[in-house]
């Protein structure tokens, strides 16, 4: 062929030398030999249009490359127009590689290596610790279960989630507990010897210097020795200062420093329904308390043993559990104050059977208690209020009442007006009904006191005060 190449024989004849004065070669794309060349036109035709036609001289050589075929020395395998070379191999392989171009002074673009190891963030500063917090809680509780279960505490697991504490179970000052707790260490227990033995009930401090409030059947028959037992369990001896039989309220005393007196509540105040507190020693269970109500109030009562002495009150009635060894102990109200002192009970039993408790329980009002105290202390004896007459039973007839059946001549009855024959209905709004009404309800106010009595004298009803006075025992 005229440009001296023979792709047929896979030969290949020298190339023409480059023009006189084109220079070195300029600096590009690596080409494969030939790429420096003029491009042919068709054959025959000779060299392209603006390329020096053959001299007809020897034809020169193209440098040799590296690999010893045509072409430049450090030309590569490939070039870049490849594809638009029209004397290309069609069977050849080829491959396109186009540098980028990167503009003069200009840096290049960083680029991170995203598998590279960077600088940790705070993240991962808290992620660290939490991490391990976790894992050595984990390898805590398993290890601590292991040796639970080997030491026999893997065992079933007793009653259920806790819960929280019910309100009545607080213990709050004013609650039966609250109560109970500051009531507690006035309380006594109290023996007295007799010719007989032993006899037991309770008592309550009322004063800082060892004055004991108890019933006079718990001190009756006694040889004058008495000791006290306090809530903890200690003992004292104790003298008996005096007693009044038909009221059944006694006081000792005890030499002790420390002693906590109680506190006096108003018997008067009570209502029917109020809550009460029972504490005292029933059948010797010292400290024992025991919680009721305020069942009735005015509960006039006459008591006494056969062939003693007969005892009068208008008692506090409550439904507390009482019983033996009880009496001479306080009945408290809902603040923790004293408002009776617990003295009998009633109960269904045969003869020679001992009592027990069905909830009638009957307790002397604290108002009128205090008062026989007082008297005990500061003389010895009690004084006893009167009215100065006597009633000999109801009179059977509608609208009920006691007829008087004796009037003594200048006493308190007498100076309002009443007769013998008046039927007394009623002393301060309470009914009468039986003759210890009379004689109980009386003594429940203090000497002095004036009370409106309510009567019938024929068929009218009329009133009049009358002021009540000391026996003149």
């Amino acid at each position: 062929m005229t440009d001296g190449w023979d792709w047929r024989r896979g030969g290949e004849t020298p190339a023409p030398a480059r023009p006189p004065g084109a220079g070195a070669p300029s600096v590009g794309p690596p080409t494969m030999p030939g790429a420096d060349r003029p491009p042919l036109g068709p054959p025959g035709s000779g060299p392209a249009p603006g390329w020096p036609a053959s001299s007809g001289g020897p034809t020169p050589a193209w440098p040799t490359s590296a690999s010893g075929g045509p072409g430049p020395a450090d030309a590569s395998a490939w070039w870049s127009d490849a594809l638009a070379d029209p004397w290309r191999d069609p069977a050849a392989p080829t491959a396109v590689v186009v540098p980028g171009v990167v503009a003069p002074g200009a840096e290049p673009e960083p680029v991170t290596d995203p598998d590279a190891p960077g600088r940790p963030t705070l993240r991962h500063l808290l992620l660290i610790p939490v991490i391990t917090a976790l894992l050595a809680g984990t390898l805590g509780g398993a290890l601590g279960y292991a040796f639970a279960v080997r030491g026999g505490a893997g065992a079933a697991v007793l009653g259920g989630a806790p819960a929280e504490v019910p309100a009545l179970a607080q213990r709050k000052p004013e609650s039966l507990a609250g109560v109970a707790e500051r009531v507690l260490p006035s309380v006594v227990t109290v023996r007295v010897s007799s010719l007989g033995g032993t006899s037991e009930g309770s008592g309550f401090i009322a004063t800082t210097d060892g004055h004991v409030i108890t019933n006079d059947h718990v001190v009756a028959g006694g040889t004058g020795k008495a000791s006290v037992v306090f809530n903890d369990g200690s003992t004292a001896p104790a003298t008996i200062v005096g007693q009044d039989a038909e009221s059944d309220i006694a006081v000792i005393k005890v030499s002790r420093p420390g002693l906590r007196p109680v506190e006096f509540g108003d018997s008067d105040a009570l209502a029917v329904g109020d809550p009460v507190l029972a504490i005292g020693s029933p059948l010797s269970l010292a400290n024992t308390v025991t919680a009721g109500i305020v069942s009735a109030l005015d509960r006039t009562m006459q008591a006494g043993e056969p062939g003693g002495p007969v005892r009068y009150y208008a008692a506090i009635q409550t439904d507390a559990a009482v019983n033996h060894g009880n009496s001479g102990g306080p009945l408290v109200d809902g603040a923790g104050r004293v408002v009776g002192v617990n003295s009998t009970i009633k109960s269904l039993v045969a003869e020679g059977q001992e009592a027990g408790n069905i909830g009638l329980a009957f307790a002397i009002p604290i108002n009128q208690a205090k008062r026989v105290t007082q008297d005990i202390i500061g003389t010895g004896k009690a004084r006893r209020t009167v009215i100065g007459a006597r009633a000999d039973g109801p009179t059977g007839v509608v609208g009920g009442g006691l007829r008087l059946a004796e009037v003594e001549p200048s006493g308190p009855a007498d100076g309002a007006g009443l007769k013998v024959g008046d039927v007394i209905l009623k002393i301060n709004g309470r009914p009468m009904t039986e003759p210890t009404d009379l004689t109980a309800l009386v003594r429940k106010y203090a000497p002095g006191s004036i009370v409106t009595v309510e009567y019938r004298r024929g068929s009218a009803r009329q009133n009049t005060s009358v002021t009540l006075a000391a026996d003149a025992k």
